[in-house]
């Protein structure tokens, strides 16, 4: 990679300023403005090309942070394991997080999984120490999740016979578990129905090793050819597997045997060899051989190497240890990590045991640990943000670690000699560069404040670190400390101490202030994403406005800031609730549901016609909701507005009176009953009725009921009755009844509860739909009565209770009657009639004995009833009505309502023809041909007369339900009336799209149809039922005389006038953003248009409207005329160095001063010749004080214009161009940088193609040449200076 730099004049001069002053010292000597060649550097001066190849990194090495994370107190455990995770096999490398971030969460969630105990500690080489401690089941699935979790997985496979899958799984799979336990992995085996025989293994390195061993010897002592084991001592496996396994798998090629050696991790002396016979005995003498051979040769010796060198001796991944062996054919032996041994034995034959003892030495000693001093609060600014400042050195060094640890006031290093030297040179370079530029300030602050001075979002300061640029610590709240830490340049460190001192202060002079606002009106105040708070808080900036938490259900508003504003934004917000709290009154509002959407009316027109004129909130319950309540929300007035206007529309489609009862206040609960039982069985039993009782505490007695009339009186006097059974004594008893009883024991339409209440005078109340206990009867009135009926009822529910069983005979030829519909009316008797149960034969069986049981009173009601069902079988009819068939759909209504209505009210069977095919049919005109049937005979003709069979509508039922059933059809057919209406005002009927003519059709349920513009008719058909062609004639005449009259009055408004007026007065006329003319329009309602631009009359307005109108507005706009004539304008000069003061910001001055003179002001534009001169138009004596106003504000201003301008001459020039262009003056025309013999000024020499130093190849090593810019291993990124510039030819330029 390669960069460009252009360097100036001035940037070197300022690079130079960096440099040593050995390095500068003779070019500082040499005059700034000499001319001499001598004094320009060279070109190799200027670019040195880069130092010899330098030594490239392994792999970049991230900085490591101080382990600040505290050590967390052992608790009482089974036993402890140390599990270390080498630098390379980490899943998390960020060590700048150590203790926070992934790695820490991934930690935690591993302590509450397992319910081990973890605590991790960074090694200097950067690997990860972690200590579990636990129960050892504990410790094992920490362990699995550890290495799962915080290593890096790698993966492997073995091939063992697909036969032998089955015990490496075990029972139940218990062996496998207990595989990855061990080995911490994760173990796939292939499917059964898979013909692989390779088993997957995933985990680390070393888990591998032991999952594959352990998989291989399962699969030997299962495996039906040779298996042999040798006990062979662990010191010796080394030797026979060999650097890097290298030895074993020669003899594995060489055998054909499978030699298993444990890994070093394993704690066994056993090697396993399984293969052919022939294969093992020839591996087996192999391994022997080697064995003897070097258990007779081999000597060992032991050595002290200090513990924490030990890791050096192994090497990354134990490549050092492989390396020795390989080169000396010596095996050392390492004390593992938990043992305090620090004895490295070495074993080997005697003449290598020298060489391998210095190869040993050599990678102990290759590190040193050295130390560099520098304040602990300097630490993170060395480190720099995300470790930046570090990672430059690191990059350059990655075999150095360097260390810091928090309250110590140094850092440790550690790496090989010649590295850590020099960046022990480039820390302690930096550390004073830092000392000489930082500085640190410390403030005590209550903590109460801190959250205030962080902001919120930490805006406050953020804003004092960029401004100041200095670093700011605010202890957390967890630390209960006052000191505030100032780290930075000086000058900012004394500005930010001297700010946040400032605000602590001013927060000391605050108040602090509870509102109590109920919750509710919380999300209002704050608005749909905080809109509304938001306006709040920018009327009073200074105010800090907390709300509550939802889930506190707290009603306390904290406001926060100077006492004055905090009062003001008090009472503002006292203002909004008390606003919130009128406009929150609600009321709900009993409407019967089929009177709902006549409510709500086409397209919601008529319920947001009241929601507009009324300002309220009206909520419909929705569709399939049993609710009638209309709730309306807003100011009380409005909301009883609303209220009469919905229900005088409820009044005006039904007959609905409503009547108002006296009733003490005192005695409504009583009345209302618990969750509204008693009140509500009044409304069931008076139907349509609603019965509304005032608001709880208001101490009115009236109570209104609003429904039917004769329901009206009729509850009225059940209520008062109850009423008086209040006042006098009330006496209550609850009785239980199987729910199924409840219908038999009310009766049909309540006939038997009413007789127990008029025996008794009780009241019996029944549970509802709602209620939890549905066996629930409440009995309520004097205590005699409610004994009495009690006595009734139990003899009642005691005769349901004694179930009996009694048969019936039934004709066969009407149990289809009785089971068809899935045993709809099987279903309705057994609700009628306390569950009775009643069971006909089976189909086929002719027979006629039907069975009923249950409650023996039930039963003979259900009996009495079948048989009067079977009467009114016997003596069905079936009669015809003969309607066209093209007025079977009108008659039908929509989805059947009609004809379901009219079989339900008459009890009757009513079937439509089939619809009669009209393609297929000859038309009418078309001669009768006869056709010949097979038999040879002729068809008689159709009587013409004779009714079609497509017309035949077939009724069955009693013969009097049947002939008023076809009196109801026959007043179904729809009938058709012609309605003059004069064709010109056709269109408007029609309306637009079709809206009024559909309003018209749906309110009055006819089909209007309009002829065809065309046939220039004034007929209208209207087709309809013949009770509603008379309501819609009148309709529609109606709304002909309506169209009629908008026709006059069309024509009156249609008067025009014509006004001359000069088009100076025009923009006065018409007023600031059309004001005037709004006005003159609004108030005399007439349209009024001024000239367009292109018109030749421009002094003609026009006014459009009443004539009576038409003519106020011509002379008010006469009078404004008028008014502008008697003015005049003058002209006065004004300083235009004062005419911004005078405008003020945003024309605020000029208007007031308008508004207080009622004259017009006009300052000059940019540009004009004359930039003092201001026209000042009005009346002659307002004009006059105007004047006077300007020029006192003239004189006052202009004192403070000259006093500015005198202070100027005294201040410095902050670099305006004169100054620069004197100072280019001195100094000359810049020439830019200017170096000696650079290549582009020996243009006749050719470049050496050849020539390496010319054009040197990447990573090839040119040689060595002293360089003016500083020590030879300067490389940019590791250079001790951080003011260097460094610029090369190599493979990278660098800016620090």
């Amino acid at each position: 990679m390669s960069s460009v730099a252009v360097l100036t004049q001035e940037s070197f001069n300022e690079h130079r300023s960096g440099l040593m002053p050995e390095q500068v010292g003779g070019e500082c000597a040499s005059p700034s403005g000499a001319e001499d060649e001598d004094a320009l550097p060279t070109y190799k001066d200027a670019f040195p090309p880069l130092p010899e190849k330098a030594s490239s990194p392994d792999g970049v090495q991230e900085v490591s942070n101080a382990w600040t994370s505290k050590m967390r107190p052992l608790k009482s455990s089974v036993i402890t394991q140390v599990f270390h995770v080498p630098l390379e096999e980490r899943k998390y490398k960020d060590i700048n997080q150590f203790g926070e971030g992934d790695q820490a969460k991934v930690c935690v969630d591993i302590m509450h999984k397992t319910g081990a105990h973890l605590e991790l500690s960074m090694a200097k080489d950067q690997g990860l120490s972690i200590m579990v401690s636990g129960k050892l089941d504990a410790v094992m699935k920490a362990r699995k999740e550890i290495v799962s979790r915080l290593q890096t997985q790698a993966s492997a496979t073995v091939a063992i016979p697909k036969e032998h899958h089955r015990f490496v799984i075990g029972k139940n799979g218990e062996k496998l578990q207990e595989l990855e336990l061990k080995t911490a992995t994760k173990i796939q085996i292939p499917r059964p129905d898979d013909s692989s025989n390779h088993i997957k293994i995933s985990g680390t390195k070393e888990g591998l090793e032991k999952a594959k061993h352990e998989i291989l010897l399962i699969s030997a002592e299962q495996d039906k050819r040779a298996v042999e084991r040798l006990s062979i001592d662990k010191v010796y496996h080394p030797f026979i597997a060999g650097a890097s396994n290298k030895l074993v798998n020669e003899l594995m090629q060489e055998t054909g045997a499978r030699i298993s050696i444990p890994p070093p991790s394993v704690n066994k002396t056993e090697i396993v060899i399984t293969g052919e016979k022939e294969q093992v005995a020839l591996a087996v003498s192999m391994i022997k051989k080697i064995f003897e051979e070097k258990k007779k040769n081999t000597t060992t010796i032991a050595v002290e190497v200090k513990k924490s060198q030990h890791k050096y001796v192994i090497g990354p991944k134990g490549n050092t240890l492989q390396e020795i062996l390989d080169k000396t054919g010596v095996s050392v032996e390492i004390p593992p990590n938990d043992s305090s041994s620090e004895t490295v034995i070495l074993r080997g034959e005697p003449d290598r045991l020298g060489q391998a003892l210095t190869e040993v030495y050599a990678k102990a000693n290759s590190y040193t640990v050295s130390s560099v001093l520098a304040p602990a609060w300097l630490h993170r600014f060395i480190i720099g943000k995300k470790g930046q400042n570090l990672a430059k050195i690191t990059q350059q060094m990655p075999k150095v670690h360097i260390e810091f640890t928090e309250g110590d006031d140094k850092i440790t290093l550690e790496g090989p000699t010649k590295d850590l030297q020099m960046v022990q040179s480039q820390i302690e370079a930096i550390v004073s560069d830092l000392m000489n530029r930082m500085d640190y300030a410390e403030i005590s602050v209550d903590p109460k404040f801190h959250r205030h001075l962080i902001g919120k979002g930490g805006a406050n300061i953020n804003r004092i670190k960029d401004q100041y640029k200095v670093s700011v610590r605010i202890p957390p709240d967890n630390e209960k400390s006052n000191l505030i830490r100032i780290e930075g340049d000086p000058q900012g460190v004394q500005e930010a101490k001297k700010e946040l001192l400032e605000l602590a202060s001013r927060m000391e002079n605050e108040r602090t202030k509870d509102m109590i606002i109920e919750q509710r009106f919380h999300r209002a105040i704050i608005g749909q994403k905080g809109e509304k708070i938001k306006e709040v808080r920018d009327k009073f900036p200074e105010v800090i406005i907390n709300f509550p938490d939802p889930a506190q259900k707290s009603d306390i508003v904290q406001l926060r800031g100077p006492r004055t504003e905090v009062e003001k934004c008090s009472k503002f917000m006292q203002k909004v609730v008390a606003e919130m709290v009128e406009n929150s009154y609600s009321v709900s509002v009993p409407i019967f549901k089929q009177f709902h959407k006549n409510i709500i009316g086409k397209g919601g027109a008529n319920i947001k016609k009241i929601r507009e004129e009324t300002n309220t909130k009206i909520d419909l319950p929705a569709e399939n909701s049993n609710s009638e309540m209309i709730i309306i929300t807003g100011k009380k007035a409005n909301v009883e507005a609303a209220r009469n206007r919905i229900l005088a529309i409820q009044k005006e489609l039904a007959n609905i009176t409503e009547m108002e009862v006296s009733i003490p206040s005192k005695l409504h609960n009583s009345l209302i009953g618990s969750k509204g039982r008693f009140v509500r069985s009044i409304m069931e039993e008076c139907t349509g009725v609603h019965i509304h009782f005032p608001t709880e505490g208001s101490g009115i007695d009236t109570v209104t009921i609003r429904g039917p009339a004769e329901e009206v009186e009729k509850a009225k006097r059940q209520l008062l009755s109850l009423a008086e059974e209040k006042q006098t004594k009330s006496f209550t008893v609850e009785l239980r009844a199987k729910p199924e009883y409840h219908k038999f024991l009310i009766g049909k339409g309540g006939c038997n509860i009413r007789k127990v209440r008029d025996s008794t005078g009780a009241r019996i109340i029944f549970p509802t739909a709602e209620d939890k206990d549905q066996e629930l009867i409440t009995v309520v009135g004097t205590e005699e009565a409610v004994h009495e009926a009690q006595k009734e009822l139990d003899s009642l529910i005691k005769s349901l209770d004694n179930i009996v069983e009694d048969q019936m005979t039934v004709d066969p030829k009407h149990h289809r009657y009785f089971v068809a519909r899935r045993g709809q009316v099987l279903r309705d008797l057994a609700d009628e009639y306390g569950g009775v149960m009643v069971s006909f034969p089976r189909t086929g069986t002719q027979s006629e004995r039907v069975t009923l049981k249950g409650a023996k009173d039930c039963v003979e009601a259900a009996k009495k009833r079948m048989l009067e069902i079977i009467e009114d079988l016997d003596s069905q009819v079936t009669m015809e009505c003969i309607i066209p068939q093209k007025f079977h759909r009108s008659i039908m209504g929509p989805k059947g309502t009609r004809i379901q209505q009219i079989t339900r009210e008459h009890n009757v069977q009513i079937k439509f023809p089939e619809r009669e095919d009209l393609q297929g049919a000859p038309p009418p005109d078309a001669p009768i041909q006869e056709n010949g049937e097979p038999n040879g005979e002729v068809k008689d003709l159709a009587d013409p007369a004779a009714p079609k069979k497509c017309d035949i509508i077939i009724l069955s039922g009693r013969k009097e339900k049947c002939e008023a059933a076809v009196e109801a059809l026959k007043a179904l057919v729809p009938v058709s009336i012609e309605v003059e209406v004069p064709f010109e005002l056709h269109r408007y009927i029609i309306g637009q799209k079709g809206s009024g003519i559909r309003k018209m059709m749906d309110e009055f349920e006819v089909n209007i149809q309009v002829p065809a513009p065309e046939l220039q008719s004034d007929v209208i058909s209207v087709t309809g039922l013949a009770s509603h062609l008379d309501r819609a004639k009148e309709g529609l005449l109606d709304r002909v005389k309506e169209l009629q009259a908008e026709q006059e009055d069309r024509a009156l408004r249609s008067f025009k006038l014509t006004i001359t007026v000069d088009p100076k007065y025009h923009p006065k006329i018409i007023g600031r953003k059309g004001a005037i003319i709004t006005q003159i329009r609004t108030e005399h309602d007439v349209n009024i248009q001024f000239p367009e631009k292109n018109d030749e009359n421009q002094d003609q307005i026009t006014i459009t409207g009443y004539e009576q109108n038409a003519m106020a507005a011509r002379d008010a706009i006469q009078a404004i005329v008028d008014e502008l004539e008697e003015m005049i304008s003058e002209d006065i000069t004004l300083d235009s160095r004062v005419h911004a003061r005078i405008i003020g910001a945003r024309g605020k001055g000029i208007r007031k001063i308008m508004d207080e003179f009622k004259v017009d002001l006009r300052f000059p534009q940019s540009g004009a010749a004359d930039p003092n001169l201001v026209t000042v138009t009005g009346r002659p004596e307002l004009v006059d004080e105007a004047i006077d106003h300007l020029l006192n504000l003239e004189e006052e201003y202009m004192a403070d214009v000259v006093e500015n301008e005198s202070k100027m001459v005294y201040m410095k020039p902050s670099g305006t161009a004169s100054s620069a262009g004197a100072a280019e003056e001195h100094r000359g025309p810049s020439k830019g940088f200017v170096v000696r013999e650079a290549p582009w000024t020996t243009p006749n020499e050719a470049p050496d193609m050849s020539s390496a130093e010319d054009f040197p190849s990447f990573g090839a090593p040119v040689a060595a040449k002293a360089s003016p810019w500083g020590p030879k291993h300067c490389g940019g990124l590791g250079c001790p200076d951080f003011s260097c510039l460094c610029i090369g030819h190599g493979e990278m330029n660098c800016y620090l």
